[in-house]
């Protein structure tokens, strides 16, 4: 490695804000400053948070745009997604960053990237591209057609039709002429490129690179380097939040939204057998189901340590996604915490369950299938404690240890391109 390195990690969201992608970010911002790099986040603003402050010893800056002045852009008032455009105040005010910190590198996921576009198309300051979803080449970033079936790739008309059905004509028609319009200056700024499981690399080669970049498809400026679990310091859990769960139950952890199967995991709980009960760990979004019906508890937003613990209690975890799922890093922490787990496939979750060797995978939006692997784990205790120890041990290859040596490597790539 011929750093230390001045790191500028540019993400959609950070802590305190749930979820896989932004816990990853935080996870590589808190082991390169253990390893003695200079880190510093640009993350979007936020409704009520500040915008800049000192978390766990690293600077970060939430950094307003113009987009989140208008209210009626974002689906969800309480959280500000940046637009997939170079949005021109979220644009200055990077820029004023860049110009602050002096870093060595960006490492940049999401859609706040853009805004780093005319600076990084200058050649000032090389990026590195972190894909943890599709949002760079669809709209929705699912890779979902009219929110129901598998992608098979972007194009114009097919864009506007899916978007327009999902966020109406106007957001929907200004998403997809952003994300499409902005693929091959993304692609040519990128010096390197790190993502997330093989499936979402060749993914994003096929619709986002191919053609586009000057990265030679599997160099060593082009790898997978899964999100890793945050080292955990055992923090306390909160209590209370335990004390509403049940004595022993199914656990989902993740967004309550159709596109991560609730819908299909509930109608596949209501078919078991004398089913345990079920718990539902996650936000609330724009299509979170109003009412959830008996023998479900549902647990929304609370504190990581607390989901940590409520696995301990767990039967086994399920996670029913109805698109191909880029990784999955709440099936990781479920596995790390030797619970069997219930996946789909295509898509990441196939990279750490290796079906009936330490978990179980099933087809995206098949009730009746995804009904019978649960019934399967309800029934067979020997089987969920075989698949248990075999994805705790399993769950040891993706710690930060094995893979933070490799992105130091893979920045060593871009700043010497």
């Amino acid at each position: 490695m011929s750093g230390p390195y001045r790191v500028l990690l540019v993400s959609d969201a950070y802590a305190p804000m749930i979820g896989g992608a932004d816990r990853a970010v935080r996870s590589v911002a808190l082991e390169l400053k253990a390893r003695g790099h200079m880190v510093c986040v640009a993350t979007a603003w936020q409704p009520g948070l500040p915008e800049h402050e000192v978390c766990d010893g690293v600077d970060v800056h939430r950094l307003r745009d113009l987009t989140s002045r208008v209210p009626w852009v974002s689906d969800d008032p309480n959280k500000h997604v940046p637009p997939p455009f170079a949005d021109p105040e979220g644009m200055l005010r990077l820029r004023r960053l860049v110009k602050s910190f002096r870093p060595d590198l960006i490492h940049s996921y999401g859609w706040l990237t853009y805004s780093s576009a005319p600076r990084l198309a200058r050649g000032d300051v090389p990026l590195v591209l972190s894909v943890h979803d599709y949002g760079n080449f669809c709209a929705l970033r699912t890779m979902l057609y009219m929110d129901r079936e598998f992608c098979t790739g972007p194009g114009r008309r097919k864009c506007l039709g899916c978007a327009r059905h999902h966020y109406g004509a106007a957001k929907g028609a200004v998403a997809v002429a952003g994300v499409l319009g902005s693929r091959r200056a993304l692609a040519r700024a990128a010096s390197a490129v790190q993502c997330n499981s093989e499936f979402t690399r060749d993914t994003t080669w096929r619709h986002l690179l191919a053609g586009r970049t000057r990265i030679a498809e599997r160099s060593r400026a082009d790898v997978v380097i899964p999100p890793f679990p945050e080292a955990t310091t055992e923090q306390e859990p909160d209590l209370s939040v335990l004390d509403r769960l049940p004595e022993r139950y199914i656990l989902f952890v993740g967004a309550l939204r159709r596109v991560k199967g609730v819908g299909e995991l509930l109608e596949a709980h209501a078919r078991l057998d004398s089913p345990p009960p079920l718990v539902l760990a996650g936000t609330r979004e724009i299509d979170t189901p109003e009412e959830f019906p008996p023998g479900v508890t549902v647990i929304e937003s609370i504190p990581h340590s607390a989901v940590m613990a409520a696995w301990d209690r767990a039967l086994f975890g399920v996670f029913p996604s109805v698109n191909p799922e880029p990784f999955g890093l709440v099936v990781l922490e479920a596995m790390s915490r030797g619970r069997a787990t219930i996946g789909t496939s295509p898509g990441g979750h196939s990279e750490m369950i290796v079906h009936e060797e330490n978990g179980l995978l099933v087809r995206p939006g098949d009730v009746a299938d995804l009904a019978s692997a649960m019934q399967r784990l309800v029934d067979d205790a020997a089987l969920r404690d075989r698949l248990g120890a075999a994805a705790e041990q399993r769950a040891e290859l993706f710690m930060a240890d094995r893979w933070v040596g490799r992105l130091e490597d893979l920045y060593d790539e871009a700043v010497s391109a």
